[in-house]
Formats: C-alpha cells, sequence, structure tokens
C-alpha cells in the first residue's frame, strides 16, 4: 500500500488530494495547521489509514519533528505533495504590506524546503519516491499585485527543476503542477477574510476547481515509474493572456 504525504491538507487543492488518493486505496499523511479540520477531514475519510499532524510548515522544528514521530506503518512515504501555500495581498510593490511579503516568502518558499529537505533523503536513499509541488502560472507570468507571490512561485519552479538534476539517477520523481485562476479558500486569504471580494475575482467566470487539481496530482502520481511529468500548467477555457501593457502619455 502506498502512502502519500500531503501539507496543507485541510482545505482547498490539499483537500481535494485527500479525498481522491483515499478513493483509490492509498495511505494518508495529512499535514495542516488547523487540528479540528485535520480529525474532521480523518473522519470523513473512514475506511482509510489517514495519520494526522497538525504542524505549520514555517517552523522548522515543527517539520523534523513531524517526520521523526511518524508511526512505523506510515515511516515510508511514497509521495510528497507539497501543497501548502498562500498569497497575501494585491498592493502594488510600492504599498504592500512587508509581513504580507514574509508571510509568502516563510510559507511558499520556506515551508516547502523545510519539507522536501527533511523528506528527501529517505526517498533517496530508497531511490524511490515522487515529489509533487504546487506552484502556480504566477509562476510564470506576472501580473499587476503579484509581486513577491509570483516571485515565490518562480522558486517553486526553478527548485523543482534543480530538484530533478540533483535526483538524476535515484529513481526519485519530481513534478510542478501550476493553476491558473481555480476557486477555493485561495481568494478569501489573499484579501484577509473579505468575502466580497474574493467573491468578486470569479465573477463570470468558470474557473478550475480543487477537483480539478487533484485528478492532475493523481494522474502524475499514478504514471509508471519510467515516467516523469515535469511540468503542468493549466487555465480555465476562460482565462488566457493579456496583450503588453503600454502606458501612453497624453
Amino acid at each position: 500500500m502506498k502512502t502519500a504525504c500531503i501539507t496543507g491538507a485541510t482545505s482547498g487543492f490539499g483537500q481535494a488530494c485527500a479525498e481522491l488518493f483515499a478513493e483509490n486505496g492509498w495511505n494518508l499523511i495529512l499535514c495542516g495547521r488547523r487540528e479540528e479540520r485535520l480529525q474532521k477531514l480523518k473522519a470523513q475519510l473512514d475506511g482509510v489509514n489517514v495519520h494526522t499532524a497538525v504542524c505549520d510548515v514555517r517552523d522548522r522544528k515543527q517539520v523534523e519533528r513531524m517526520v521523526a514521530d511518524l508511526p512505523e506503518s506510515f515511516a515510508v512515504i511514497d509521495l510528497l505533495v507539497n501543497n501548502a501555500g498562500l498569497a497575501l495581498g494585491m498592493e502594488l510593490a510600492q504599498e504592500a504590506d512587508l509581513e504580507d511579503w514574509e508571510v509568502m516568502v516563510d510559507t511558499n518558499i520556506k515551508g516547502l524546503l523545510y519539507v522536501t529537505r527533511t523528506i528527501l533523503p529517505a526517498m533517496a536513499a530508497a531511490r524511490h519516491g515522487h515529489i509533487i509541488n504546487i506552484g502556480s502560472v504566477a509562476g510564470s507570468w506576472p501580473y499587476p499585485g503579484g509581486n513577491a507571490y509570483g516571485a515565490t512561485k518562480a522558486f517553486v519552479e526553478q527548485f523543482t527543476n534543480n530538484l530533478r538534476c540533483d535526483l538524476h539517477g535515484t529513481g526519485v520523481r519530481v513534478s510542478n503542477v501550476e493553476p491558473g485562476l481555480a476557486e477555493s479558500e485561495f481568494s478569501v486569504v489573499r484579501f484577509h477574510g473579505n468575502q466580497e471580494k474574493a467573491d468578486a475575482v470569479y465573477k463570470g467566470t468558470e474557473p478550475l476547481t480543487p477537483v480539478d487539481i487533484a485528478e492532475i496530482v493523481f494522474w502524475i502520481a499514478a504514471r509508471p515509474s519510467r515516467v516523469n511529468i515535469n511540468r503542468v500548467e493549466v487555465m480555465p477555457v476562460c482565462q488566457s493572456w493579456s496583450p503588453f501593457a503600454i502606458h501612453r502619455r497624453c
């Protein structure tokens, strides 16, 4: 029986991944900051072997303790889904809140580094495993207000590519999934709980759903061990690219 460790499992893409992998018989290590939500999800996945871990990926010691304290039946991790991440604010760089930037860097970059570095040695030693990082189209395509968030997701893309180089010959696979407009708690968090602003992001659109992303993650994980999906960029049909911005003086 394979085991997947999913960070940020209490909502959105992480929760959808947990539900889909559970349906397909995987053992699950579910990591998140909200214990009540973790326990609710565990109860929902009744009949599947689930280990929950309350852990803030921004805290290196918590991450190391989470992995060290895994029960023996969950100690061998076949798949790590680095899903924990967030965006905060859409102010222009010259107006942005530095605390928002720090939280994004600590979560999207440092958190991903801590979890990956803690779990990866065992995968490399066993010459088996798979890491799927959840990036974003914002890592490739800039937009006003994307500043630090887009930069953190560009880091995820480049870190994924470099992991592939470092793990060459080990049999460990590494992939990056880069969603575009997707409706979840993402925008509520981005606008610090302002539901009206969050709803406006999706008004008149048909965005991606967490299930859409979970199905892509599962498809990548289910490929034969000889196949590595390097990168998947996915947008809803309603989203594409804008013309270059040109400022004209009147």
